[in-house]
């Protein structure tokens, strides 16, 4: 036996003394052990939104009206409305995670109407031409907000608030002052666009459908056209979005930036991260996604009203409340948002299918608002391995 073997400690003879099993070399520490599949579940952020979606499909597929709501009509109506608010919740709940709020969205919704009939129908604009002023406008009003923030340190709550206000009254008085009333009718009227028309407010699948329609597996009318005649671009948008915004946020440096920057914007501007630009690309990306939905709304309304998007913003932060992202920020996921405006959106219709009465809405949503918050935090204190949280 060697010097270095004789100084090497006997294992066996160690745990025959003591009763214990020492650690081999290699061996793994039981704080860091694998975690089983459900502990792993559960750290998702999106888990509780996931579980609420669930328990809210089984609630109204129980109620009176099910029938209607599950059927391939009814799904498409509240799928709509859940694409519609998750176009701007996915944009909000990166902001969020970043650890900034802009509550200027739903007056970012109106205004930006209001920019495309005013270019269209007063100033001669073509739609394509009508549409990429709105979003110009929508670039312009994102980076004064972010830069706002970023330069003076004030809140985000109170800039964008601030910002609610000029754009709804910009909105109103520009659009009265031009037109002497609060709407803008027929603007796809004499207007030949039908492609830029149809990006927005078209359908995917047309013919798939008609081809289910003459098979008799979807229902149909007596001329042999489908009453769902495909999938909607807003639901493509969306999902479009939600992939995009998932990818970015989970698999690129700016993602990691975005996480940074909520977390603690101090160790992120030590470390590298270019903070300010980060949070004034995030509001630039909140003020087009609400240009986005009210090109949307304008496509298929065929006209403007400045009191679109009327408490959006607010809706927009419940889906991703909802969806596990956390108001403090540095923790979330778009995943989880995308199941927040689902069970937004399945509500709001399943009260209106089972008959409930439409008052008890907002009643309901708040209860949902609230028990979505202490689920998500009751389910990551316990799969973080948290004790009592204060």
């Amino acid at each position: 036996m060697t010097a270095v073997e004789q100084q090497v400690p006997d294992l066996t003879s160690q745990e025959n003394r003591f009763g214990i099993k020492p650690k081999r070399a290699g061996g793994a520490d039981e704080r860091l052990a694998a975690a089983n599949w459900f502990t792993k579940l559960l750290r998702r952020p999106e888990a509780g939104a996931a579980g609420g979606l669930v328990a809210t499909i089984v609630i109204f597929a129980l109620l009176p009206g099910a029938a209607n709501l599950y059927s391939l009509q009814g799904a498409m109506t509240f799928l709509t409305l859940s694409a519609e608010l998750g176009i701007i919740a996915t944009a909000t709940a990166l902001l969020i995670i970043a650890g900034e709020f802009d509550l200027s969205i739903g007056s970012m919704i109106g205004f930006a109407g209001v920019v495309i009939g005013l270019t269209v129908r007063e100033l001669g604009f073509p739609l394509w031409g009508g549409i990429a002023s709105a979003f110009a406008v929508a670039v312009l009003v994102g980076y004064l907000n972010g830069l706002i923030v970023v330069r003076t340190r004030l809140p985000s709550f109170i800039v964008t608030l601030a910002s609610l206000f000029i754009l709804r009254g910009l909105s109103i008085a520009i659009t009265r002052a031009v037109t002497g009333r609060t709407q803008i009718p027929y603007i796809l009227d004499d207007v030949p666009d039908p492609a830029t028309a149809g990006l927005f407010n078209g359908h995917v699948f047309t013919g798939f459908f008609r081809w289910m329609a003459a098979q008799g597996w979807i229902a149909a009318r007596s001329d042999g056209i489908p009453f769902v005649t495909g999938i909607p671009a807003s639901i493509v948008w969306w999902l479009a979005i939600t992939a995009a915004a998932g990818y970015v946020l989970t698999q690129t440096r700016y993602g990691n930036w975005i996480f940074a920057t909520g977390g603690d914007q101090e160790v992120a501007r030590n470390v590298g991260v270019p903070v300010g630009r980060v949070k004034i690309s995030l509001f630039i990306c909140t003020a087009c996604a609400a240009t986005l939905l009210a090109t949307i709304q304008v496509m298929e309304a065929g006209s403007a009203d400045t009191t679109r998007g009327l408490l959006k913003e607010f809706e927009a932060i419940i889906a991703a409340v909802i969806g596990g992202v956390l108001l403090t920020g540095g923790y979330g996921t778009v995943y989880g948002v995308l199941f927040g405006s689902l069970i937004f959106g399945l509500v709001q219709m399943g009260i209106f299918y089972t008959g409930i009465d439409t008052d008890w809405f907002k009643v309901f949503l708040g209860l949902v608002i609230l028990a979505a918050v202490l689920v998500n935090t009751y389910i990551r204190t316990k799969a973080l391995g948290g004790g009592r949280s204060r």
